[in-house]
């Protein structure tokens, strides 16, 4: 059975989205749309912004699920991560903290979607 390839995060606006991501995450979209956004992460493997459900978009929906970016190395990283991170004057939902996984923060993007950076497993 193939694994998932598509992940769908809902937006409001889809060009305030792009430059969020491209900005956090230093990428470039490889598909562009008034409504639809894509970045591959990995080969075959998309990460897309949609405005087609905006209405599911709305700050203040609790969130049920996670954008994750697991960093490579010591928990130090994490705590780069999140000063860099900071600096771009994103909004913290949780500060740098230790888990079962290891050194762990939590972010929002402006729709409240929650992105999490961790240690890789």
């Amino acid at each position: 059975m193939p694994a998932p390839n598509l992940f769908l995060i809902y937006v409001r606006d889809a060009e305030d989205a792009t430059a969020f991501y491209s900005d956090l995450f230093e990428i470039e979209p490889t598909f562009t749309s008034p409504r639809y956004v894509a970045f591959e992460v990995a080969p075959g493997v998309l990460f897309a912004l949609w405005t087609g459900r905006s209405e599911h978009a709305d700050p203040s929906t609790p969130r049920t699920c996670e954008v994750g970016l697991m960093v490579p190395g010591p928990a130090s990283v994490v705590d780069e991560t999140f000063t860099s991170w900071v600096s771009k004057g994103v909004h913290v939902a949780e500060e740098p903290h230790d888990e079962v996984f290891g050194r762990t923060f939590v972010i929002t993007d402006p729709d409240g979607n929650l992105i999490r950076v961790s240690p890789v497993d």
